[in-house]
């Protein structure tokens, strides 16, 4: 999967970042600015207190701040000017710890400059933030050690990288088992012509790097991660004619994916599962993803594959898990959901958002027969 002159193609985007953007507004697509979804209440309150040149020398395509996130070590690939990493930083607690790595030299001394007065503002004792220059395709020149993270991040940048399957290679290594990746990034409809590839600019904006979105899941699987699940898209707009031209009937989008490290010995058959609730900003509800949302205290049957990512994961204490088949134990009145089939086209999923919703039934309910 390695781009064509992928040194060279390093050396581009470097100056792209470090030289000719100076903010977002010089970017010539949405890419790497599009948000996906809202920001939960006390994500907006924790980046209200960011540094106004960090907000300004941000770059990103998508909200990478998952949930379940107190007392985590978390990895941010292609950390830039350190937003993402301020932002976890008051949400893991100042005994969490949070790690950016970069390629650009000007975005990591951007980050670094304001270490000491972000702390202060967090009212934290020392730092529980570092940020790396390097190449995130070769973490351990950085460092970086086996299973030393819960969780790994990456907000629009893995496209960037010319050697996408030694971005999601290392970054299994370096989590510990049951950990997670959880990104968003840019995906193309189809795989690009070689004339796009070559483009520097689309370099730049995230498009020439673009994996197909298919190839995604035969990477994941290939590196020893459990297939991807997709959370949510949103759609790429290009306002520049001549980068329209060149780009042709090609499609992208912005996705959020999470991909889990799942120990073989977590791996059974399907199962069903209840949320216990009270995960911070989530009590009532969790969305997990585009194809599981688990209610408070509602049955649901998962698939072996979810069954072994929440037993093994952070989220294990959060949910009451049992192999599937006997709902005896059920709380009283309880609903049951039942899986449904996967989406795992983020097209697909930009189709179903734009879709008119639905009009409730006469008495107020929604869906099919028995739906609570």
């Amino acid at each position: 999967m390695a781009a064509p002159r992928g040194e060279q193609t390093r050396r581009e985007v470097q100056d792209y970042y470090g030289k000719e953007l100076q903010k977002s507004e010089d970017l010539k697509t949405n890419a790497c600015v599009t948000s996906a979804r809202p920001l939960p209440k006390s994500v907006r309150e924790a980046l209200e207190r960011v540094h106004e040149e960090v907000l300004a020398r941000y770059y990103g395509c998508g909200l990478v701040i998952p949930e379940c996130l107190a007392l985590c070590r978390i990895l941010d690939l292609g950390s830039g000017s350190g937003r993402d990493c301020y932002l976890l930083s008051q949400l893991v607690g100042e005994q969490g710890h949070v790690t950016g790595i970069d390629m650009t030299e000007g975005q990591v001394e951007v980050a670094k400059k304001h270490i000491a007065y972000h702390m202060d503002k967090f009212g934290y004792q020392k730092p529980n933030v570092e940020f790396l220059q390097g190449y995130m395709e070769k973490l351990g020149d950085a460092g970086l050690a086996d299973e030393s993270y819960d969780i790994v991040i990456s907000n629009c940048v893995i496209n960037l990288a010319p050697d996408k399957r030694a971005v999601l290679r290392e970054a299994y290594r370096v989590l510990k088992p049951g950990g997670e990746m959880y990104f968003s990034d840019i995906y193309a409809s189809q795989r690009l012509s070689e004339a796009v590839r070559k483009h520097r600019v689309l370099w730049g904006e995230c498009l020439a790097g673009a994996l197909y979105w298919r190839d995604l899941y035969s990477i994941a699987e290939e590196v020893g991660f459990s297939t991807p699940c997709l959370v949510t898209a949103s759609p790429i707009t290009i306002g520049d004619k001549e980068l329209e031209g060149i780009i042709g009937d090609c499609r992208f989008v912005s996705a959020t994916f999470r991909l889990f490290k799942v120990p073989g010995s977590s791996r059974a058959g399907p199962g069903q599962v209840i949320y216990n609730g009270g995960i911070v900003g989530h009590e009532r509800e969790l969305v997990f993803d585009a194809n599981f949302t688990f209610k408070e205290g509602e049955v649901v049957d998962v698939d072996a594959e979810m069954a072994a990512i929440l037993r093994s994961s952070r989220f294990a204490e959060e949910f009451l898990i049992r192999a599937g088949g006997d709902s005896a134990d059920a709380p009283q009145g309880c609903c049951r959901k039942r899986a449904k089939e996967k989406i795992c086209d983020p097209f697909q999923l930009l189709e179903q958002l734009a879709a008119p919703v639905p009009a409730c039934r006469p008495g107020g309910t929604c869906g099919g027969p028995g739906c609570c």
